[in-house]
């Protein structure tokens, strides 16, 4: 077999039904800038799944650009944003936050969380006023960027701190599907938005060819964002290609059939580790797992997969980093657990 890619759930195209509606509107002249019938349609769905009638949703193409434009539309100069060490925005963005002139402020932990003692601890440490930042956001990404999922306690204590301590909540959506397709998953998308300022729904990493929905909740932030987008280079001429990938995911349950497969194929891989002995870097219940291997097995499994070397663990060992996605077939995942032998 040729080499398979285990490192990401993005290396496919995109669902054959997102493929098919895209090719059947293609002849139908639509307004620009997202004021085509199918962005419209794609909202209103989106809004019927939230429950929540009074948010306002924006397309844009792509994770790191959703967070670059929310992050710097909301907060003033001065105001920085806290996330955990792992975050996204903190390791993977080529300082994309810190370059529109926010500060991050990170919390380190083991399991990629944020949580209300962390954010207080960040607050305590930033009250020499006008001499330090002022913290006035908490980013936090469902699941995290090590496969951790957030519990419905956990986002509503995180809520209810952020609104006491007048802090704006912000979740970084990108594998959202995988959190909310999550055996370990209590909340709905309506909670979601409930208990968030802004959040947004990741189409890039379940099934579409491209594409984020960020929802703004809080009503205050919705003001002018439409510049923000515009000014930052996010406003698409021809929105609708993101519209017509948001209402194929949102019909016939599409957009979660496709992260609960995801899931099912990381499941089996990691049950049949557990069952030859070897243990996690950290236990995962989405489409990310971390097994910590002998190297020795590594290069066995390199030959045949691709994958992350996520950390060294000793002199012999190291943990890695395997994704499984939306479109990852039965066989591949047996051939990987065939594999998996000394």
């Amino acid at each position: 077999m040729e080499k398979y890619n285990l490192m990401n759930d993005y290396s496919e195209g995109c669902h054959h039904s997102i493929l098919e509606l895209l090719a059947e509107t293609n002849d139908n002249q639509q307004d620009g800038y997202g004021e085509d019938i199918y962005s419209q349609q794609a909202k209103k769905l989106i809004k019927k799944e939230i429950k929540n009638p009074k948010a306002e949703i924006y397309f844009v193409t792509g994770g790191t650009q959703a967070n670059l434009i929310v992050i710097s539309a909301m907060l003033k100069p001065h105001e920085s944003v806290i996330s955990a060490e792992t975050g996204h925005i903190n390791i993977h963005e080529a300082g994309a936050i810190e370059a529109t002139g926010h500060k991050i402020n990170p919390i380190y932990n083991n399991d990629g969380k944020v949580k209300t003692q962390d954010i207080q601890n960040i607050l305590d440490e930033h009250i020499t006023v006008p001499h330090m930042v002022k913290p006035k956001m908490v980013y936090i990404s469902n699941s995290t960027e090590i496969g951790t999922v957030y519990k419905k306690n956990e986002l509503e204590k995180l809520s209810e701190f952020c609104k006491k301590n007048n802090l704006y909540l912000f979740l970084d959506g990108a594998r959202l599907g995988s959190a909310l397709a999550s055996t370990e998953n209590d909340l709905t998308l309506a909670d979601v938005s409930k208990l968030t300022d802004v959040f947004y729904i990741g189409g890039t990493k379940n099934g579409a060819l491209l594409g984020e929905a960020i929802v703004i909740n809080n009503k205050k932030l919705q003001e002018d964002f439409p510049f923000q987008l515009k000014q930052k280079g996010a406003l698409m001429s021809k929105g609708r290609l993101l519209g017509v990938q948001f209402m194929a995911l949102f019909s016939n349950n599409l957009f979660f059939d496709l992260a609960k497969h995801a899931n099912f194929m990381a499941k089996q891989i990691s049950d049949a580790i557990k069952q030859k002995g070897y243990s996690f870097l950290i236990e995962s219940p989405s489409n990310q797992i971390f097994p910590i291997f002998p190297n020795i097995l590594i290069s066995k499994l390199d030959e045949k997969f691709g994958f992350y070397i996520w950390k060294k663990i000793d002199a012999e060992n190291s943990a890695v980093r395997i994704v499984t996605s939306w479109a990852t077939n039965q066989k591949i995942v047996n051939e990987f657990i065939s594999c998996i032998e000394l």
